[in-house]
């Protein structure tokens, strides 16, 4: 079969390369790619939002599924687009409809799923510009630190963890009235901080049954010692010790069956990945956030450690019978390193060349920013390659990505030198 994978990071080279793979494809497309995915199959100069040239695309080149790797498309309806269309509806698309993807595109719509259907997740209220006023009340009852969410799609910027209550107060009038991060803060959602360590789980559901991918662990912040400021991912690594049996029994009875559950009752459509994530509290699983497509870059972590036919599975969600399927998942470990360019995440260096990628050892390169101009590969986002190894262990797999990141070389380059030791 002939597939179109929509998008240009790190998480869709690590799609386009596991998909390559499979024997159930025939020809593999990324729209637009980048650099990288053009090893795997044909890059196509389409942007993830232009849903009419996307469906020119996929008749003209008779496309039989489509994956779709970032958020934007889903929210503003891709699915929906797909199932609308005389032409386009027989054709399968991997990610959510509109509706469901308000479960990322809204805190404040997932936050109140989250209490309908009983899923763990920290006491929060939602406010507007007309109820600023009850917003200061809560905060004053609300404890510290708090953690004040612009309620859309923010490019991950839209969270922040506010240490004093003249701190909160601030930063909720600029969201409310000075639209600090555009249409996205036109409503907060003010939560309770939750103290413990962060995990990602994901899942693949059909709407009906679901199967749980290996669950990863990422590093958002710039500074080794996990300092400065926040990013899209500087790393991660699968599978992460803390997230034992027993905790991810609790995971699956807790949070992953009341959402898929939750979904079904509530009548919403759910063909995808759900993102959970979470917070490990005393052993306990809380909800953070969800996410309606895989994270980036534990996607590069997760994708080595699944050993079955990846387009098998993705065939039984198009399909609904993901319950045949079999997930073979690696007792290996995947540790990712980000390379970056220099200056990110605020204004970075671009257009610099890239050298060295020959000479990683053992390690798969997963490129995020990059673009070709001619023979050079150029760095032209903030998040340029993700280097990832497969080790019989962590410390092995940390080992070994940070050494192949060290090979390689473009003005500005930098990575954090300590994903996962915090682990070890």
């Amino acid at each position: 079969m002939n597939i179109l994978i929509l998008g240009s990071g790190g998480r869709e080279s690590a799609f386009a390369w596991k998909i390559s793979q499979s024997p159930k494809c025939d020809k593999l497309f990324i729209a637009p790619g980048n650099a990288g995915t053009g090893q795997y199959g044909t890059n196509v100069n389409l942007k993830v939002t232009d849903f009419d040239g996307i469906k020119a695309f996929a008749l003209g080149n008779d496309i039989k599924m489509v994956l779709v790797g970032p958020e934007e498309p889903l929210v503003k309806g891709i699915h929906d687009f797909f199932l609308a269309d005389e032409q386009l509806k027989n054709i399968p698309v991997i990610g959510p409809q509109q509706h469901a993807a308000q479960l990322e595109g809204s805190k404040d719509f997932s936050k109140a799923f989250m209490q309908r259907n009983g899923v763990p997740t920290a006491a929060s209220r939602t406010f507007t510009r007309d109820t600023l006023q009850e917003g200061f009340d809560y905060l004053a009852t609300a404890g510290l630190p708090v953690v004040l969410k612009a309620d859309g799609l923010a490019a991950g910027k839209g969270v922040l963890i506010c240490l004093t209550l003249e701190e909160a107060r601030q930063e909720l009038l600029e969201m409310l009235t000075e639209a600090k991060f555009g249409d996205a803060s036109s409503k907060v959602v003010i939560e309770q901080f939750l103290q413990g360590i962060e995990l990602s789980v994901f899942v693949m559901t059909d709407g009906n049954s679901y199967k749980v991918l290996p669950e990863a662990k990422d590093y958002k912040r710039i500074g080794e010692g996990d300092t400065g400021l926040n990013t899209g991912g500087m790393g991660s690594v699968s599978p992460v010790h803390f997230a034992d049996a027993a905790f991810m029994q609790k995971v699956e009875q807790k949070v992953i069956i009341p959402t898929v559950e939750g979904l079904k009752k509530e009548g919403i459509p759910y063909k995808g990945f759900i993102f959970i994530g979470l917070m490990n509290t005393h052993g306990e699983p809380w909800v953070i956030e969800y996410n309606c497509r895989m994270g980036d870059p534990e996607t590069e972590s997760v994708m080595p450690r699944i050993e079955s036919d990846f387009v098998d599975l993705l065939l039984g969600v198009a399909e609904g019978n993901l319950v045949e399927k079999e997930l073979v998942i690696s007792d290996k470990t995947a540790a990712t390193v980000v390379c970056v360019a220099g200056g990110y995440p605020g204004e970075y260096l671009k257009d610099k060349t890239i050298s060295g990628i020959e000479n990683v050892r053992d390690s798969h390169v997963f490129h995020a920013g990059t673009t070709l101009v001619g023979e050079d590969i150029k760095a032209v986002g903030g998040r340029v390659l993700a280097v990832t190894s497969l080790q019989d262990n962590m410390f092995d797999a940390l080992q070994q990505a940070t050494a192949d990141a060290a090979r390689i070389y473009y003005d500005g380059v930098y990575f954090r030198k300590d994903i996962g030791f915090d682990l070890l």
